[in-house]
């Protein structure tokens, strides 16, 4: 496949593995980046410059293609900074930001010679984050799972919207899952995907617990929920009793401070390693409803881009350009 996502970022396919939180380490970034597409790290919640260093030098050791390094910014207030020094001195290829404003990273980056990805759920973010100087932008629609837009906007309005008010690649992202989602995401006008819930059911993302996994196989579409909404800071997340709770509290008036616990990282921690239902929660897009096996990555890419291809197919057939 060929267009300016893969161009710009050295990678084969135009597949960009989400930033998931507590996640997303050397095992599946390498895996991802081994099999075709863009694997990334998460960088905050390794949480100090040496274990990130670390991580970064661990990708390397287990793939010599491009790779990314993920900061998702919005709750961490500037912390980032010596982190973003690590993956500056050690000249990551890529380095996507989520979440709050990115503003600063991209001031700090000025004359490094790494490409940026930002992570986006609307028009105006698109706009504000090409006037920055990204490379591309991943926008998400509602479908999507972890931290998505204010406004509800599904990815099969967003994504054409936002390919209209920019001139830099768009990369889609919310309700993807599989080859159709890819054919789906270039009809739309982007270039690329991006994918965060598919990556965790598979045989790399070694960090999840296999909990975690078989519920987002078992799940159907309509098995997530939206919690945080009355904090303004939406995110979807598999539906069970202990997320119906939190959205029961925040219906009832409940603060931050009164939910914080409930919605922190150690508390999705306890589900995603653990495996403790009742004690936890994990983020999930409603791209739940399509996933019902854990491949390997390899499995999954080349699955993807074999339906891909059929459909390529089936819809020269009904335009005629194909016998």
């Amino acid at each position: 496949m060929k267009t300016r996502v893969t161009e710009m970022f050295g990678i084969q396919y135009p597949i960009v593995q989400g930033g998931l939180a507590h996640l997303a380490y050397a095992e599946l970034a390498a895996a991802v980046s081994n099999a075709g597409g863009l694997g990334q790290i998460t960088a905050m919640t390794l949480g100090t410059p040496e274990k990130l260093q670390d991580e970064i030098r661990k990708v390397r050791t287990l793939t010599s293609q491009p790779f990314g390094v993920n900061f998702a910014i919005g709750a961490h207030h500037g912390q980032y900074k010596d982190l973003l020094e690590v993956a500056i001195e050690e000249q990551v290829p890529v380095l996507s930001i989520t979440g709050a404003n990115p503003t600063p990273i991209f001031e700090r980056l000025q004359g490094e010679n790494i490409r940026t990805l930002v992570l986006v759920a609307s028009v105006r973010q698109a706009q504000k984050a090409e006037a920055l100087g990204a490379d591309a932008v991943m926008a998400v629609g509602q479908e999507g799972g972890g931290h998505i837009g204010r406004d509800d906007i599904g990815t099969m309005v967003l994504i054409p919207s936002v390919v209209a008010s920019v001139s830099i690649p768009v990369v889609a992202s919310g309700g993807i899952g599989n080859g159709s989602g890819l054919l789906a995401a270039f009809a739309l006008g982007a270039e690329g995907i991006e994918m965060g819930t598919r990556f965790i059911a598979t045989k790399e993302c070694i960090h999840a617990n296999e909990v975690y996994k078989q519920a987002i196989v078992n799940a159907k579409e309509t098995d997530t929920v939206i919690i945080k909404r009355t904090l303004g800071a939406p995110g979807r997340v598999l539906k069970t009793e202990y997320t119906q709770q939190i959205i029961a509290r925040e219906q009832e008036g409940a603060t931050y401070e009164d939910l914080k616990d409930a919605i922190s990282g150690k508390a999705n921690c306890r589900y995603i390693y653990e495996g403790k239902e009742t004690d936890g929660f994990g983020w999930a897009g409603q791209v739940v409803g399509l996933i019902d096996t854990i491949p390997t990555v390899q499995e999954l890419l080349n699955e993807m881009i074999s339906e891909a291809e059929e459909g390529r197919l089936r819809l020269g057939r009904i335009f005629g350009s194909v016998e």
